[in-house]
């Protein structure tokens, strides 16, 4: 398995320009929160619970960002099981309504993701190697984190691979 560094250096390479990043920003939060919009419809019993898609979704992910790095896991279990919550009320609604929500959230994000690609001039990680799905939350989170001059290091680590941000 890949490195914290070389997983978000790789991904990085796709995300230099500035404009990209910022339609991430929003673009993923987006599409993250569809899917999760989507998934927690989906009830399953367990014993004496009912667990949702949403939360089988939010625990594989949150296992495999801990595998990668504690406290940037920690970050995204809060931010994801805040957004899951989030998705409930969404799911609660009519077929109708749930599905042009989610769907339409869902479409939005990823014409963000699309107009800032645009911007880069490359295609999207996700298109070499699917990882790069798994691994857009955690690119935005640590893209916010850096912005407030947080985990210099790794911000460091991740030019190294990847190059200079540009505007």
């Amino acid at each position: 398995m890949k490195t914290l560094q070389q997983q978000l250096g790789n991904y990085g390479l796709y995300h230099r320009s500035r404009r990209n990043v910022i339609t991430h920003f929003f673009g993923i939060p987006l599409i993250i929160f569809a899917v999760l919009c989507l998934l927690a419809r989906i009830q399953l019993p367990f014993a004496e619970y009912v667990i949702s898609g949403a939360d089988i979704f939010v625990l594989a992910s949150v296992i495999y960002y801990l595998t990668l790095s504690m406290s940037l896991g920690l970050i995204m279990a809060a931010i994801l099981i805040l957004m899951t919550i989030a998705a409930v009320p969404v799911a609660s609604l009519s077929l109708n309504s749930w599905l042009i929500m989610s769907i339409g959230t869902f479409v939005f994000g990823w014409v963000l993701q699309f107009i800032g690609h645009y911007y880069e001039g490359k295609k999207p990680a996700f298109v070499d190697d699917l990882i790069g799905l798994i691994i857009g939350p955690l690119f935005v989170l640590v893209e916010a984190l850096f912005l407030l001059g947080l985990y210099q290091e790794l911000e460091q680590q991740i030019s190294d691979i990847a190059g200079p941000t540009k505007p």
